[in-house]
């Protein structure tokens, strides 16, 4: 590890997918003996996870571009007006040497103020099909990196690389055995249900009507994450749809899991939306999964980077409109029923990890 006494401006924010790639590279950053800024939304999630950390959190107001031309675009542009002045006095009062956004609506203003003030950048986007952010400011930045190789066909940028996405050493190190015992669970098929922090209805919807036949006719683990918002209302279904589920010892279910490298490491199957984080995660997995993506993503993210994972045969597609409890027991069916379909979708899952992004990424950011 390089030891480093330099200052940097770290930005992302809003979702996941650009919050813990931030996180990752801040993180080993600060292991080197760099002095870390956040810049993100003080009501958004960022500011929860920074709080945990050794970092300074540099709050701005910026909030997500409104889709149609309106006076709330008008008034969105003002905001980012503001907020990319206030990066502009963080970044002449604190004098980063580098600063590291990971695209996305917040890490605009922070982005657009280093390029004005010839303050070196160096961005990652996370998606299949990068977000305006990234396609905007890549040309300007000193390099580029990007979870999918499919995304470089929309970046120019001569120094552009794929390194997948950051993510936790545990991913690498954590054993599927340590990872059930971790939960409590014992050493045989398992099954992960999630649909992100926020949890996601249809999905619930799905899994409430189908536990009891999985755990009952299939005797598989079933690990349930129903959202913290939706948590109630999916063990109020659950009550009507399988009195007895306290007593089965096949069913973890929680409104959020701290620990998903657990959860996941101890996984075989996950039905999961598609974003581009948790594929990340799930490849290093190694799990077979059925995708579910967010129909409402910004730029349709969600379902080009589930459709990209089904074309390398790395992951079943199924429609938001379509899951039910009927499709998605037919499709975990094809997968529990058929142990050479879930090995194959298991190995090209694990084919398209990739466990050094931090090193790769940071190691830019040590050139300048």
């Amino acid at each position: 590890m390089k030891s480093d006494n330099s200052k940097y401006f770290i930005t992302g924010g809003g979702t996941g997918g650009h919050i813990y790639p931030a996180i990752a590279v801040a993180d080993y950053l600060h292991d080197c003996g760099s002095k870390i800024y956040y810049v993100g939304n003080p009501k958004n999630l960022e500011f929860d996870i920074v709080q945990g950390k050794d970092y300074e959190f540099l709050p701005i107001n910026i909030h997500g571009m409104p889709r149609k031309a309106c006076c709330e675009l008008i008034k969105w542009g003002i905001q980012l007006a503001l907020a990319v002045i206030k990066c502009g006095y963080y970044l002449l009062k604190y004098k980063p040497d580098m600063v590291f956004g990971t695209g996305g609506y917040v890490s605009a203003p922070t982005l657009i103020a280093a390029k004005f003030l010839n303050i070196p950048f160096v961005m990652h986007d996370c998606d299949a099909n990068p977000g305006l952010v990234t396609r905007s400011l890549a040309p300007y930045a000193k390099g580029v990196s990007l979870a999918f190789e499919c995304a470089a066909d929309y970046i120019h940028n001569e120094n552009c690389y794929i390194t997948g996405n950051p993510i936790r050493s545990g991913f690498k190190t954590l054993s599927k055995s340590d990872a059930r015992k971790n939960l409590g669970l014992e050493d045989k098929l398992t099954i992960c249900i999630m649909g992100g922090s926020q949890g996601a209805k249809s999905i619930n919807s799905a899994a409430v009507g189908i536990l009891k036949t999985l755990s009952q006719k299939y005797d598989l683990q079933v690990i349930f994450q129903t959202g913290k918002k939706k948590f109630e209302t999916v063990m109020d279904n659950l009550a009507v749809e399988y009195p007895d589920y306290e007593l089965d010892k096949n069913l973890l279910i929680r409104p959020y899991f701290d620990d998903m490298v657990s959860v996941l490491k101890a996984s075989d199957i996950a039905v999961s939306r598609a974003g581009s984080l948790s594929i990340s995660e799930l490849c290093a997995s190694g799990i077979a999964s059925i995708f579910v993506p967010y129909p409402h993503a910004a730029a349709d993210h969600q379902r080009k980077n589930a459709k990209y994972m089904e074309e390398c045969g790395a992951g079943l597609y199924l429609e938001d409109s379509d899951t039910n409890s009927q499709t998605l027991l037919e499709m975990l069916e094809k997968l529990i029923n058929n142990k050479d379909e879930l090995v194959k979708i298991q190995k090209n899952a694990l084919e398209l990890a990739k466990y050094d992004a931090v090193k790769q990424i940071t190691r830019e950011l040590f050139v300048y």
